[in-house]
């Protein structure tokens, strides 16, 4: 059942990450297509990264209560269905609505994979176990830009909604033959409208974040707010507030993943930039040099995991936070002069960073509640993903906003996208070293 366990979650991780980095590079060819403005593709990209957002809590909360490989299942027959609608999409508004339908398949997925591992693998295995399932979602974000570019070229942007139904099917069979079902809390109620609450806070947030629009914002943190009290008040809360609130290790762990994405998500987006208008390299190019961070995460994820296992997660993790901010420093001093073998050793750092920080740090989110809150736990780790990633890109944007202005990315403007992308790893660098206190300030998993 373990090995079964690894591999069901570990494509599905693998998938459903891939799918939400891939389709950036096909928004040209699918723009063309469709012949639709920036804002419309903006929202092909978007749609799926909000739905998941969205909806990840509720779910995980649901399948504490109704089981989580019911809930899984279930989520890789809507991805794969959704997968197979956005290839057959004959304009750009179907093609949002099925984008929508795959972030809430992908939900699923984020809410209970990770909690499925947690619940097969006992303690002094979890860590190993994670690290691979680990693996997997960052070989996605990592490779999604390079394998979409190769899939988009030669094939068509719909094969990349289509090489999802296959894996999904395998992924689907292997997960029907375990045995095993887990409902800790099957029976406690479902807070539906604290589901409500927790979803219009989400999307005024994210909309603030992507859009900078402080009404939005503040409407949000309003939101969060009434949320927040109202989850105080319920006997079953979709999100028991007291897992932040009481819970040192779950909350500092939590804030340690959300400062880890928002200061690396968009390092990618910046390096590609860099790679192909200041070094004059191609996109296929640029995207075999950028393979050199996934490569070594993929590899020491596992043995992080494997480690954490074995002494205190935070002590692992916090390395990896550290390693991650030399990195973002380095990247911060890029000029036109520096050399190929800085930028593969600068990534290759980056790599090594958060292939150790992440397996730890999930190891020690997912040790710290009960079982019943298992789920919960899963999706909130890719609750804070999705929060970082858009944080990261929001981050991105103001300073490009700002430095750059609104002009087409050209040779001619190298000089201010070097001088925005060296401050932009600067806050990136700044962002992570506050991740390393709230890593270390976690205290111990095991007593």
């Amino acid at each position: 059942m373990k090995r079964a366990t690894i591999v069901a979650t570990g494509l599905s991780s693998f998938l459903t990450s891939f799918i939400g980095s891939s389709v950036n590079v096909a928004l040209p060819s699918i723009g063309s297509e469709f012949k639709i403005d920036a804002v419309t593709l903006g929202w092909i990209a978007t749609a799926y990264l909000l739905a998941a957002g969205v909806i990840s809590l509720p779910f995980g909360r649901l399948a504490d209560i109704k089981g989580r490989k019911k809930i899984f299942l279930f989520g890789l027959i809507v991805f794969g269905s959704a997968s197979l609608l956005c290839a057959l999409s004959n304009s750009a508004l179907e093609l949002i609505v099925y984008r929508t339908l795959q972030g809430i398949g992908g939900a699923m997925i984020f809410a209970t994979a990770v909690a499925i591992l947690t619940s097969v693998f006992p303690p002094a295995e979890r860590g190993k176990a994670i690290g691979i399932n680990t693996g997997m979602v960052y070989l996605g974000l990592t490779t999604g830009p390079f394998f979409g570019g190769i899939l988009t070229h030669y094939i068509g942007w719909r094969s990349l909604f289509l090489v999802n139904v296959p894996i999904c099917i395998i992924s689907f069979l292997i997960a029907f033959k375990i045995k095993s079902e887990w409902a800790e809390a099957r029976d406690e109620k479902y807070d539906s409208i604290g589901a409500f609450l927790y979803g219009l806070m989400l999307v005024f947030i994210i909309y603030g974040l992507t859009e900078l629009s402080l009404v939005s914002g503040v409407i949000g943190l309003l939101a969060l707010v009434l949320f927040v009290y109202y989850e105080n008040k319920q006997k079953y809360p979709v999100f028991e507030i007291k897992l932040i609130t009481k819970n040192q290790v779950f909350g500092l762990s939590s804030l340690a993943a959300l400062l880890n994405y928002a200061a690396t998500f968009a390092v990618g987006f910046l390096m590609s930039l860099y790679l192909q208008i200041v070094k004059g390299f191609d996109a296929q190019t640029a995207g075999i040099i950028l393979m050199a961070q996934p490569i070594v995460m993929v590899i020491f994820a596992p043995i992080a995991g494997w480690i954490s296992d074995k002494i205190e997660p935070r002590i692992v993790a916090s390395i990896g936070m550290l390693f991650t901010a030399v990195s973002l420093i380095l990247f911060a001093t890029l000029n036109s002069e520096t050399s190929l073998f800085d930028l593969i050793f600068y990534l290759m750092l980056l790599g090594l960073g958060i292939g150790l920080f992440s397996s730890p740090n999930t190891n020690a989110i997912m040790s710290s509640v009960e079982k019943k809150f298992y789920s919960i736990a899963s999706a909130t780790v890719a609750t804070m993903r999705l929060l970082g990633q858009l944080l990261s890109m929001a981050i991105v944007m103001l300073i490009f906003s700002l430095m750059i202005g609104r002009v087409d990315i050209t040779p001619e403007i190298q000089a201010d996208l070097i001088k925005s992308a060296s401050l932009t790893f600067k806050l990136f660098s700044i962002l992570c070293f506050l991740g390393i206190f709230a890593s270390l300030g976690r205290g111990r998993v095991r007593r």
